[in-house]
């Protein structure tokens, strides 16, 4: 099944789940479209492109939560996972808690600028994680 934004449900969940007052890691796996897929047609760019624009335009609003990414890279192949399971990027995202996530997805200027994740993404996973021992 592919994924590329949360639900609200999974939202819920999460947010039963994880205390509050700790930092959490988002761990992103991307599958880039060939072509980024706008509801409009209004820009014609490759999947990868239009996520690095999100990138580009979403850094204020994770700055501005506190957060930053720890790593990104390639990926170049997964030695456990289902064989027509790929990805071709890994992002990591340091939090300084799940509110601080919420607050930057509900903000205006990302709500401005997620419409190039969205098409840029055929498929993904956003996993949130914290330390050991909390």
């Amino acid at each position: 099944m592919t994924t590329v934004n949360p639900s609200q449900d999974e939202l819920k969940r999460i947010l039963e789940d994880i205390p509050h007052d700790q930092p959490v890691v988002m761990l992103n796996l991307l599958r880039f479209r060939d072509r980024a897929d706008y509801p409009d047609d209004s820009e014609d760019c490759s999947g990868r492109d239009a996520y690095n624009r999100y990138m580009t335009e979403a850094a204020r609003s994770v700055a501005e939560v506190g957060a930053e990414v720890i790593w990104s890279g390639r990926s170049i192949g997964a030695l456990i996972a289902p064989p027509d399971e790929s990805w071709d990027q890994v992002l990591l995202v340091r939090y300084p808690s799940i509110n601080a996530y919420l607050a930057m997805i509900e903000s205006s200027e990302y709500k401005g600028v997620v419409k190039h994740r969205t098409a840029a993404l055929q498929d993904s996973r956003l996993v949130a994680n914290v330390e050991n021992g909390h």
